[in-house]
Order: structure tokens, then C-alpha cells, then sequence
């Protein structure tokens, strides 16, 4: 196999093998702690213009498939592993691995000590890397990868440029594109809900005249704190709609009740993240990815209640409006892959949709 090097902003320098595209890339370094479904965080939208870490040591051993998708083009700038298995086998299985990185113009590098990549990452933070085929000017190249701004704006470049339906049959639910995954609308889908997916920049008015009995804003890449559009426009629907916020959704509702957020060390990626619903001290397992997280110094107690809890750092991963039907939560109920425990909360956003409904009828 052909060598391969992945750099650090920080000068270090990790040499692996190739596989996937054969093409240099540049972008956020980060790690998720999933045991399985590398297919579905290769498309998940949130890992836009970041490399991927993968922490379990072998990946591609079951290969991909249809059914896995979560966008049907990956917008992560490259993957990094210790192993991808030579002889993948699945039943459901249509491609390798490789060839699907390939096909999708996404390079990876295997072979290096990833244990060693991720403590480097959790002791110092997210860093901006690069995959390359040579080092052959490292001045030049830390410089460009040191002066980059990879997620910069990026939900502009994985949200939908125009309104797309997801056909349903009774509730009319519109949702907003941070960079959704298809299990959200799987999920919706499943709860007889006509859905119509709105780009990121829908305001107030345009959701309003579509009459629609709730709203669901979706995940997403990037930093929330650019989203100030988008927040005006939720604290002027949430007085009117049922609301459901999830990941940067959850941050963009938390950011429209005067809440901050900021960037997290090294961020919450995988399918294992126990958190604790305060109400009743009932502890889920979810899937998360996100690399900002609500100040918890800065919620208006008048305004939100703190519902979840994360019970390894104590971050905040669930909010509620005191005053509107509204909420959100930092995981993924939807969890693809990864522990459904929480996909309840799809009730629940339904059950504030059905009263609402029910509320209109007999007035």
C-alpha cells in the first residue's frame, strides 16, 4: 500500500498507510468512541469538514449499504483508523468500505496508533490536521494547515439550497436543515408526519404561512453562536408551534432564550454517552456528536428548565421552554447507530403536536 501522513497543528506527524481517495485534505481533527456504524458518522453532516478518528481498532468489517446512509454524500474531509478489515462480509453488505470512500472522494490513512492520536486529542483539544502523500515542504504545509478555518460557515454548505417533502399522511411538520440526519426524518416518518424540509435560512414568516402543526430543527456542523438568524426566527415560532430542537437545533433554541454556548475541549462523539433526565434520575444511553454545549451560567431561569444532564461532565443535554410547548435535547433520539433509549422523545414532541391540534379543533 501506498504511504500516507496525517499532520497536526501542533508539527506532529503520523505515517499510515492509504485507502479510500487518493487526494489531500485538510480539516478538524476529532474522534468518535462508537464501536460500530462508521457508515453512518462517515455520513452524518455534523462531522462536515472534519477528519475522523475512529477509536475502535478495526472498521469497515461489515462494508456499506442503502440502508445506512445518513446523507447520501459524505461532507467529512477524511478518516483515520488503525485497521480497515481486508475481507468484509455482511449479508446486508453492497460495497468495501474503501471503494465507497473512493467513489465519494474521501481519503484515509490506517495503520498509526490511534490510541496514542486520541489521548493527544483529548489532553490538548481539538486540532487541525491534514491528510497528504508527502511532507516534502512541512513548513509550508503547517502553515496552511495553522492559518485554517475549516468549519467557518459550513452550515451553508450542507444545508438544503430548497424546501424538499418527506410525504406523510397526518401531521404536518415542518423542519429545519442545520445538516439532518435521514434517521430524524425515519424517525417523523414512522409517526404518520407529512414533513417539508426547510433550508437553514427559513425565517418566521415563511414557516408561519405554511400552517404547519409543529417544527423540528434539525443537527447540524459547526458553531451555533453563527446561527443569530435562525434564533430570531425560533424565538418568534416557538410563541406559535410545538418545537423539538435537536444537537445544534437544541443550541440554536437554547440561543433564542438568551442562553450561550461555547466550544468544548474535545467535544462528545459516539453511541455511549449515558445521560441522566433529572425529572425522574432515569439514566439513558445516546448518540452524540457535537463539539459546543450550552453555558449552563447563562440559561434565564425564567425561561428554561435544565431536563438531561451528561453524567460523565455534567454538561447540559436537554432544555424546556417554561412558557411554550418547546423543547430540545444535545443527543440524538434518533440514534443511528447507537442505543435507542431515548426515541421516546419523537412521542413526546407528537403528543405536544396532537393537543395543539386538538386545542385549534374545539376552540
Amino acid at each position: 500500500m501506498m504511504e500516507r501522513y496525517l499532520v497536526l497543528e501542533d508539527g506532529s506527524v503520523y505515517a499510515g498507510e492509504a485507502f479510500g481517495a487518493d487526494r489531500s485534505t485538510l480539516g478538524e481533527v476529532v474522534f468518535t468512541t462508537g464501536m460500530t456504524g462508521y457508515q453512518e458518522a462517515i455520513t452524518d453532516q455534523s462531522y462536515a469538514n472534519q477528519i475522523l478518528v475512529f477509536t475502535n481498532p478495526l472498521i469497515g468489517n461489515y462494508g456499506v449499504n442503502l440502508d445506512d446512509y445518513e446523507s447520501l454524500q459524505p461532507q467529512i474531509k477524511g478518516v483515520v483508523c488503525h485497521r480497515v478489515a481486508r475481507r468484509p462480509t455482511n449479508w446486508r453488505m453492497q460495497d468495501t468500505l474503501p471503494n465507497f470512500l473512493t467513489q465519494r472522494k474521501v481519503p484515509g490513512i490506517q495503520g498509526i496508533d490511534t490510541r496514542e492520536l486520541v489521548r493527544k486529542l483529548r489532553q490538548h483539544g481539538t486540532l487541525r490536521g491534514a491528510i497528504v502523500d508527502n511532507v516534502a515542504d512541512p513548513d509550508k504545509l503547517l502553515k496552511k494547515i495553522q492559518t485554517a478555518h475549516p468549519t467557518a460557515g459550513i452550515i451553508s454548505q450542507v444545508s438544503t439550497k430548497s424546501p424538499y417533502p418527506n410525504p406523510g399522511t397526518k401531521r404536518n411538520i415542518v423542519v429545519i436543515d442545520f445538516g439532518i440526519k435521514h434517521s430524524i426524518l425515519r424517525e417523523l416518518a414512522e409517526r404518520e408526519c407529512n414533513v417539508i424540509v426547510l433550508p437553514y435560512t427559513a425565517t418566521a414568516e415563511e414557516i408561519l404561512n405554511l400552517k404547519p402543526d409543529g417544527i423540528l430543527l434539525s443537527n447540524g456542523p459547526g458553531d451555533p453562536e453563527e446561527m443569530t438568524d435562525a434564533a430570531k426566527m425560533v424565538a418568534e415560532v416557538e410563541k406559535h408551534l410545538p418545537l423539538f430542537g435537536i444537537c445544534m437545533g437544541h443550541q440554536v433554541f437554547a440561543l433564542a432564550n438568551g442562553a450561550k454556548t461555547y466550544k468544548m475541549k474535545f467535544g462528545h462523539r459516539g453511541f455511549n454517552h449515558p445521560v441522566r433526565n433529572i425529572a425522574t434520575g432515569e439514566i439513558d444511553f445516546t448518540s452524540q456528536n457535537h463539539g459546543y454545549a450550552v453555558d449552563p451560567q447563562s440559561i434565564d431561569q425564567d425561561k428554561l428548565l435544565v431536563t438531561h444532564v451528561e453524567v460523565n461532565d455534567g454538561t447540559i443535554e436537554g432544555l424546556r421552554h417554561k412558557q411554550y410547548p418547546a423543547f430540545s435535547v444535545q443527543f440524538h433520539p434518533d440514534a443511528a447507530p447507537g442505543p435507542h433509549d431515548a426515541d421516546g422523545l419523537f412521542d413526546d414532541f407528537i403528543s405536544m403536536v396532537d393537543q395543539q391540534r386538538s386545542a385549534r379543533t374545539n376552540a
